[in-house]
């Protein structure tokens, strides 16, 4: 997998994947990432990216000029549906290495991070993970230039209804959760459980000291008996979905993402409730 990503800030991008576990698989290997200046490809000596916006109001907008050229320098060139008869901008122009024709596509997906687009969750991130490479726009200030988004741009999304100044912080959400999806980024049984998977939300969990104060760590899990802990894990897994996510639990009944167990349990809980 391979994270594009164009930013006013690249040292902010650069920590990232310099730490932790991101670290250990770029050092791997198994993710990549290029971190564009969008400055770099301002028209003046002054390197300016933002200016006022037609028709008046607060704040600044990301010039498209800049943004154009950093945009297919990263090889993200215009779309089909992007009007043929807008003048192209003057960066180097796509070549037989930065395709054109046909996105978005399992390959490669353009996407601005924005409080107008689809909402981030975990099926999303599965979907984007499969991708070889995503292009990701950063945006500042009021936003960017809409042409930009007509021309380039394969799809908007939003981590959440709020707005942040900084479009670096929302790509971090999307690259920390779609990257530990890629393969052998982390063990595949680390994943099986976690919350969200299967519709529900994680079971709690416990390490040493087996008494912390007067709090003791439940006893079904220091019996070693397998079969009692699976259904344990399963029930309180349940039972946090029911009183923390009851919306997780209409959709999944809905979709039918549960087995039997798991449904008579969700009766029996929500019975009892």
């Amino acid at each position: 997998m391979t994270y594009t990503v164009l930013t006013l800030f690249p040292e902010i991008i650069d920590a990232y994947f310099a730490a932790s576990i991101m670290a250990k698989a770029v050092e791997r290997g198994i993710v990549s990432y290029r971190a564009v200046n969008i400055r770099d490809f301002a028209l003046d000596r002054h390197h300016t990216c933002d200016d006022a916006p037609y028709g008046g109001g607060p704040g600044m907008l990301m010039l498209p000029e800049p943004l154009g050229r950093a945009m297919e320098a990263a090889g993200a060139g215009p779309k089909k549906s992007a009007d043929p008869t807008a003048e192209r901008p003057t960066a180097e122009r796509p070549t037989a290495e930065r395709p054109t024709a046909e996105r978005p596509t399992a390959e490669r997906r353009v996407i601005y991070l924005s409080p107008s687009g689809r909402t981030f969750d975990q099926a999303l991130a599965g979907e984007l993970a499969a991708c070889r490479e995503l292009i990701i726009l950063c945006g500042r200030y009021e936003g960017i230039d809409q042409r930009i988004i007509d021309r380039y741009v394969d799809e908007e999304i939003s981590v959440g209804d709020y707005v942040l100044s900084s479009g670096e912080t929302a790509a971090l959400v999307l690259i920390d959760a779609t990257y530990r999806l890629v393969d052998r980024v982390i063990a595949s049984e680390s994943l099986e459980e976690e919350t969200f998977s299967g519709g529900l939300l994680e079971y709690p969990q416990y390490t040493r000291p087996e008494i912390y104060d007067t709090l003791q760590v439940p006893d079904v899990l220091l019996s070693g008996h397998h079969e009692n802990i699976r259904r344990w894990r399963l029930r309180k897994r349940v039972e946090k979905t029911c009183a923390l996510r009851p919306d997780l639990i209409r959709r999944g009944l809905e979709r039918g993402l549960f087995d039997g167990e798991t449904r008579g349990l969700i009766q029996e809980i929500q019975g009892h409730e």
